[in-house]
């Protein structure tokens, strides 16, 4: 018998567990009134080049870049979403402070 003829192979009843455990679960968003939101500045990692931080939000995946958009496009500068957090390319906590309250959202500045 070869090595390749004889594999070993699993499954179980509800298919391939492993995929379904990096898709992304889904969260219900809270009302913007009933969430405060911590604005951060890191430069941890980056070369030295900081970057604020939006956290504590309470969003769907969806919700999330789309906020996330607006506040690049607030800002003029680049930036993402990492594991429910928005990154925001450089210095501008006072603006995504701004565009937050607008929005209904509680802002706390942290951080240096």
């Amino acid at each position: 018998m070869s090595k390749e003829n004889d594999r070993t192979v699993w499954s179980s009843s509800q298919g391939d567990v492993r995929q379904k455990s990096h898709q992304s679960v889904s969260t219900k968003s809270l009302p913007a009134t009933q969430q405060i939101v911590y604005l951060h500045r890191e430069s941890k990692g980056r070369g030295g080049k900081g970057v604020s931080l939006v956290k504590n939000l309470v969003l769907p995946e969806k919700e999330l870049k789309a906020l996330a958009k607006k506040l690049k496009q607030a800002c003029g500068s680049g930036g993402t979403v990492k594991a429910g957090v928005i990154e925001i390319q450089g210095e501008h906590r006072e603006k995504i402070a701004e565009v937050l309250n607008k929005l209904g959202y509680k802002t706390k500045i942290a951080g240096g």
